[in-house]
């Protein structure tokens, strides 16, 4: 018996900024950042919100919208949602949550909606979430919430908390949502296991300060051509000192910044060994061998990543979903936006054992084993 995943559903926002657009704004080109990171373009919310794009990937997810990687066998009621969890780090608000905002805007009456900020591993946090309160509702004498059916979303606007003169960094990152809706099913395997793992990220080699600067974002009405989108919205400003908490002069810098910075080579070897500790844990717990595996479905964080962790593992890495062409890494809705594509393209079918593995600052990573 398990919480099964029974509907998908992504959603991208309409404006696409490819690399030869970005080498208008920054110094790089595409013969740079293909070969480093896999990525041809990325989309970038320049109207949408993260409610927006969050409730129409939940929408899909749902059955209520066509367009799902996964769809449900029915449309699922509103009322039958007992739960959602959001993962986000570039929410619309502090309070309400995001979760919250996306409860409202579907009319979900009965959902309990709270949001996780686990960086790019959310998707995995919040699915690893649901799954154990879900488990513990259904235990003998239980009297917390019922749990039977959950919404998860990761959703990022990161285009919010990007340096876009820093070509480190912006030329990594998009915007979008993903949705998974989870359902206990007493015959059904769903999540099999789950990890989890944090790792003191000390030198803060991937870290962002806390509230947006849209001072550099460039795609307002002067950085907008004609056709290629709706103009930009910015968001409020603020300045923020960290002294109170943080003492040392690199730290000051990089957590009094609204921006993200990262220093890429230590997370990438972070990143490797993270993937490959994970998929094992959550086999050695699901009681799977990696060769039972029909396919692994990872953050999008970099193409180079995941090529090395198939090495390392020493699976083919036509078994990995590899989206980050047209999507660049959007954090936490990273991997289910992957997921909903892993659906849809037939790399993964009913009955496929899977695993979905994520990583990123924190330092957090974490996968979790399940059968589709």
């Amino acid at each position: 018996m398990g919480a099964t995943i029974i509907g998908t559903g992504k959603a991208v926002p309409a404006f696409k900024v490819t690399n030869h657009r970005l080498s208008q704004i920054v110094d790089t080109s595409d013969e740079w950042i293909v070969p480093r990171t896999g990525i041809h373009e990325r989309p970038i919310a320049t109207a949408e919100t993260a409610t927006d794009l969050a409730s129409a990937a939940a929408r899909r997810a749902l059955g209520w919208e066509a367009g799902a990687g996964l769809a449900p066998t029915e449309t699922i009621d509103a009322a039958s949602i007992d739960l959602v969890v959001c993962m986000t780090l570039t929410g619309d608000a502090i309070i309400p949550s995001q979760a919250a905002l996306v409860k409202a805007r579907l009319g979900l009456p009965n959902a309990v909606a709270f949001d996780l900020n686990a960086a790019c591993a959310g998707c995995v946090y919040g699915l690893a979430t649901a799954q154990s309160m879900m488990a513990a509702a259904q235990a003998p004498g239980w009297a917390g919430n019922h749990v039977r059916r959950a919404l998860v979303i990761g959703v990022e606007r990161m285009s919010r908390i990007l340096d876009w003169t820093d070509r480190a960094t912006c030329v990594l990152f998009g915007d979008g949502a993903g949705a998974v809706v989870l359902e206990w099913r007493d015959g059904a395997t769903g999540i099999a296991s789950s990890f989890l793992k944090n790792t003191d990220d000390e030198a803060l080699t991937l870290a962002c300060g806390k509230n947006y600067d849209m001072s550099s974002f460039p795609f307002g009405d002067e950085m907008v051509l004609a056709g290629e989108g709706p103009d930009a919205t910015a968001g409020p400003q603020a300045d923020v000192s960290r002294d109170a908490i943080v003492h040392d002069d690199h730290a000051r810098a990089v957590m009094g910044s609204p921006f993200i910075s990262m220093t890429g080579q230590k997370v990438f070897k972070f990143a490797t060994s993270a993937i490959v500790e994970a998929i094992g844990t959550a086999l050695d717990r699901a009681g799977w061998e990696l060769a039972d595996i029909d396919a692994i479905v990872p953050h999008q964080a970099n193409e180079r990543i995941i090529r090395y962790a198939a090495k390392k593992l020493g699976v083919p890495e036509d078994l990995f979903q590899v989206s980050i062409g047209t999507a660049g890494n959007a954090s936490a809705a990273s991997a289910l936006m992957a997921l909903d594509d892993a659906w849809r393209s037939g790399k993964l079918h009913a009955g496929d054992k899977a695993i979905m593995v994520g990583f990123g600052g924190g330092l957090t990573s974490g996968a979790i084993a399940f059968e589709a």
